[in-house]
C-alpha cells in the first residue's frame, strides 16, 4: 500500500473531464503535484482551477505524452469521450484513445516505474444477462452496435493493462466505473441526468427513452473519487467495480428531478436507443472487501448539488437549454 501526498507526482489523462477534474482536485488536496493532460474535445478548461501544484497540458494522448522526462509516481488514464452522443459523433476518436492512447500511457507508466490506474467502465458488461454485475462476469456486448466503439475500446484497454501487468510487471489497477453524475457534467452529453436537469430548468419536456422502466445505479462523483483514491493507494489490481447499489428507474429519476427543480415540465416518451442496457447495478463486494469502499451521498442530495451547479452555470450564461 502506498499513500500519495506531498511530493508525489501524478499524471491524469482526461483531467478536464467530469471524473478527471474532480480526481485532480482530490489529489491536489492531498498535497500531490498533478499534471493534467486533455485535448479539450469533451473536457472543459473551466473544470480546472489554477493551482500552484497543477500543470495543464493540452495534448492528444494518441499522439504521445509531451510532459517532460521527470518520472511520475502514478499515471491515471481517464482520457476518453464517454457519453452517448460521443458514440455517434466521435467513434474513431474513442477507439484510438483507448487503444493507441492507452498503449502510450502504459509505456510511460512502465518507463517511470509508476503505479497505473485504468478507468474502465460498466459498459464492458454491455446489456448484462447477470444482475447485479460482479467483476467475474464477461459481459453481453454487441461488437458492432452503436455503443461498440466505447464498449470494445474499454475492453481492449483492460486487455492491454492485463498484458503489461502480467508480462512486463507493471504495477497496475483497473476500475470499472458505473453511472456517475455531479457538478461539471456536460449538459449536452446525452446521459439521462444532464438531459433531465437541462430540460427541467428550461421548462422543456423531459425526454424518457422507452417506457422509463430501465434502471441505473447513480453514483455521486465525490463517492467515486473516494473509491478511486482508495484503489490507487491499495496496491490491488482488480478489476474493481465502483458505483452504488441503489437502483432507480429512469421514470423515477424524472420524477425526482422535476420535484427538486420545481419545474412545470411534463414527461415525453420516445423510442429507446439501440443496445441501451435494461438494468445496470454493480456488485460492490470486491470494493468493500479490498478497499473498504462505501458510497455516502444519497441520490437526492447528489442530484440537488448537481441541479444547483447547472442552475448557476445557466444563470451565468454558460449553459443553454438541452
Amino acid at each position: 500500500m502506498t499513500t500519495y501526498g506531498t511530493g508525489s507526482r501524478i499524471l491524469v489523462t482526461g483531467g478536464a473531464g467530469l471524473v478527471g477534474s474532480h480526481l485532480v482536485d482530490a489529489l491536489l488536496a492531498k498535497g500531490c503535484d498533478v499534471t493534467a493532460v486533455d485535448n479539450f474535445s469533451t473536457g472543459s478548461r473551466a473544470n480546472l482551477e489554477s493551482h500552484e501544484r497543477l500543470t495543464v497540458v493540452e495534448a492528444d494522448v494518441t499522439e504521445g505524452l509531451p510532459v517532460g522526462d521527470e518520472p511520475f509516481d502514478a499515471v491515471l488514464h481517464f482520457a476518453c469521450p464517454a457519453s452517448p452522443v460521443d458514440f455517434e459523433t466521435l467513434p474513431v476518436e474513442i477507439l484510438r484513445v483507448d487503444s493507441v492512447g492507452t498503449l502510450h500511457v502504459l509505456d510511460r507508466a512502465l518507463a517511470d516505474g509508476a503505479r497505473f490506474l485504468m478507468a474502465s467502465t460498466s459498459e464492458v458488461y454491455g446489456d448484462p444477462l447477470v444482475h447485479p454485475q460482479p467483476e467475474s462476469y464477461w459481459g453481453n456486448v454487441n461488437p458492432i452496435g452503436i455503443r461498440s466503439c466505447y464498449d470494445e475500446a474499454k475492453r481492449f484497454s483492460e486487455a492491454a493493462v492485463a498484458a503489461y501487468h502480467r508480462h512486463k510487471g507493471l504495477d497496475a489497477a483497473i476500475v470499472r466505473i458505473f453511472n456517475t453524475y455531479g457538478p461539471r457534467m456536460r449538459p449536452d452529453d446525452g446521459r439521462v441526468i444532464p438531459n433531465f436537469i437541462s430540460q427541467a430548468l428550461a421548462g422543456e419536456p423531459l425526454t424518457v427513452y422507452g417506457d422509463g422502466s430501465q434502471t441505473r445505479s447513480l453514483c455521486y462523483v465525490d463517492d467515486l473519487v473516494n473509491g478511486l483514491v482508495l484503489l490507487l493507494e491499495s496496491g490491488e489490481y482488480g478489476p474493481v467495480n465502483l458505483g452504488t447499489e441503489y437502483e432507480l428507474t429512469v421514470g423515477e429519476m424524472a420524477e425526482v428531478i422535476l420535484r427538486l427543480t420545481g419545474s412545470p415540465s411534463k414527461v415525453e416518451y420516445t423510442d429507446r436507443p439501440s443496445d441501451d442496457p435494461e438494468r445496470r447495478r454493480p456488485d460492490l463486494t470486491a470494493a468493500r472487501t479490498l478497499l473498504g469502499y462505501e458510497p455516502q451521498v444519497h441520490y437526492e442530495a447528489g442530484l440537488k448539488a448537481t441541479i444547483d451547479d447547472f442552475a448557476a452555470r445557466r444563470a451565468a450564461g454558460e449553459l443553454t437549454s438541452a
